[in-house]
């Protein structure tokens, strides 16, 4: 059994906590859409080939493939605002590469370094599920997962007045200045978790995972170019296979895995990183067709003929949609658990689509359609981090949403690959210029379509849970899953014969009844949290320890008086904690 212990103490989590990591959330992700005002004319601006030139963008997708489950376990190890801070600093040094350069090579590594700062969404998930009360914490979580889309849609319109008017390195140095900014914010206002989770860092699993995703995603990203039934392509992927099955093996025999395949095999975290591929297809669809439909010029028949300005504003409505869903959120999600807000989202989102279809001869009506796919992913994104941290370990939170957060970045890679196929094959070749059709655009609608419907089925056969415990209201810190762990993990080491480390027992009122869900916090020799849990119905609780020695139970309910016990620890021990009394010393 993996614990949990803290390393140093923690401030309290302020008002701004959750702006400022969502504000985070927000600049890593726009990243990922900097420069798509300027796809077209980077071969010219780089002085090289097409081909060569989609390696800029390539680059960040691959490099934040591999960061976000990587970043993940560092910050379940050593700390998730620590490691939020290096991945920031690295995305400042690669934006500040990109700024002084015209040459292909340095953009490449600057966009690679970029790309790493991708491991900034999980870990603002983990932080928060660690530092946040209850009441707090399913918006903000909320908010933390669409950030990757709010800043993607937020990104398309003011890249582009800045292409537009000043010379585009300058987009570089604005993502410097909003990464550095997003460094400071962070150090003066977010406290670290203080959570940490037992065991080292898995560097051969690192490494077989790199290897891996980028044999698997390479040929996805440039299949179009090299032809996908090429040599090349094919035997990328077969290599992606092997090396990832045998990654797969070797993760299965090391004590502490970069990802632990036996929790991601559970029914409730496969099945919703599959249905996070589909969101992440159908995120990524409107991204790649509404901005040139609405740029074709009108003489085409179908094209709106925008300014790319116009274009980005007629999108950011799905970024703000999204950003405005995470209360919407909170409150469903709280009602009917993250399962069924997941269900909305994905049917909101397919009704968004298929009104699509007949909605393409305005920019108004292209407005419509983006605020509402920008609602479905909204709340699609946002119950994702809940169902996952529901059903991992407390000390497992940051690689487990890092692998969620990879998931979703496989399914934008995937809608990329295949859209930018279909349109590519429907195009009219005008005097040597591939123009993309209206029979193209409305293919692609038709494919995200299909994916919210694949999504939607998978979500069907998650667990449903009673709204009293639903996922969302489980997931702040450790607490309600330390209840059920703790209790399983002391019974298994007494039935194995070892002696269970641990405390047990009821928390009771001034007339004995029980208390439930009052917390129940233990603090070890040094003054610092080393774990938590809330009283179950009948005042029971449980709470497993990292090791033998002093440590001390507090005990708080609404209506109640705190309460503090010294317990020195030998072994499994009863404490009942009575909060009408005051504190006593208790030797095990």
């Amino acid at each position: 059994m993996s614990h949990t212990t803290t390393d140093e103490p923690t401030r309290s989590a302020s008002g701004a906590t959750v702006p400022v990591l969502a504000f985070a959330g927000i600049v890593v992700a726009v990243m990922q859409t900097l420069l798509v005002p300027v796809i077209k004319d980077l071969p010219a601006l780089l002085d090289t080939s097409p081909s060569n030139a989609t390696w800029v963008l390539t680059s960040t997708l691959l490099s934040g493939a591999v960061a976000t489950p990587i970043m993940g376990r560092l910050g379940d190890l050593f700390g998730k605002r620590r490691m939020l801070i290096v991945s920031l600093s690295v995305m400042v040094v690669g934006a500040l590469i990109s700024a002084f350069t015209d040459a292909l090579i340095p953009m490449i590594v600057g966009r690679t370094l970029q790309g790493v700062a991708m491991g900034a969404i999980p870990l603002g998930i983990g932080l928060m599920r660690d530092i946040l009360p209850r009441e707090r914490l399913g918006s903000a979580m909320a908010l933390m997962s669409s950030s990757i889309g709010v800043g993607g849609g937020l990104a398309l319109p003011a890249a582009a007045l800045v292409a537009q008017h000043t010379d585009w390195h300058t987009l570089f140095y604005g993502a410097a200045g909003l990464g550095v900014l997003s460094i400071a914010l962070t150090l003066l206002v977010v406290p670290e978790s203080p959570l940490r989770a037992k065991g080292s860092f898995d560097l051969p699993g690192a490494v077989g995972l790199t290897a891996g995703l980028i044999l698997f995603l390479l040929p996805i990203t440039k299949g179009s170019d090299w032809g996908w039934s090429s040599p090349t392509t094919l035997g990328l992927f077969a290599a992606a296979v092997v090396v990832l099955l045998l990654w797969g093996l070797m993760e299965l025999r090391v004590a502490a895995p970069l990802v632990d395949l036996r929790t991601t095999a559970r029914r409730e975290v496969l099945l919703t990183n599959l249905a996070s591929i589909m969101v992440g297809v159908s995120f990524f669809v409107i991204s790649l067709v509404l901005p040139q439909l609405l740029q074709l010029p009108a003489e085409t028949g179908y094209g709106l003929g925008q300014s790319m300005v116009v274009a980005g504003l007629c999108v950011a409505p799905l970024g703000l949609t999204m950003m405005f869903t995470a209360p919407v959120y909170a409150r469903l999600s709280a009602r009917y658990g993250p399962r069924t807000t997941l269900i909305i989202g994905l049917l909101i989102i397919g009704i968004g689509y298929a009104g699509g279809l007949g909605l393409m001869n305005a920019a108004w009506q292209t407005v419509i359609t983006s605020v509402l796919i920008g609602a479905g992913i909204g709340l699609a994104y946002s119950s994702l981090p809940a169902l996952i941290i529901g059903a991992v370990p407390a000390s497992e939170t940051g690689a487990a949403n890092g692998l969620n957060t990879l998931m979703r970045s496989i399914g934008t890679s995937v809608s990329s690959a295949v859209i930018g196929m279909v349109l590519a094959n429907t195009a009219n070749d005008v005097g040597g210029v591939a123009v993309p059709t209206m029979h193209g655009f409305r293919v692609s609608f038709l494919i995200a379509t299909a994916a919210v419907a694949v999504g939607l089925a998978l979500a069907f056969f998650l667990p449903r849970r009673r709204p009293s415990t639903a996922t969302q209201l489980r997931a702040s810190s450790e607490e309600d899953a330390n209840l059920a762990r703790a209790e399983q993990a002391l019974a298994g080491e007494a039935a194995a014969g070892e002696s269970p480390r641990g405390f047990r027992g009821r928390v009771l009122a001034a007339d004995g009844a029980p208390v439930a869900r009052a917390k129940v916090t233990l603090i070890d020799r040094h003054g610092r949290r080393a774990g938590a849990t809330l009283s179950a119905e009948d005042g029971g609780y449980a709470l497993a320890v990292p090791a033998r020695g002093p440590y001390v139970l507090a005990a708080r309910a609404a209506g109640h008086g705190p309460l503090a016990h010294a317990a020195t620890h030998g072994g499994d021990h009863q404490v009942d904690l009575d909060l009408s009394l005051p504190g006593e010393t208790v030797h095990a």
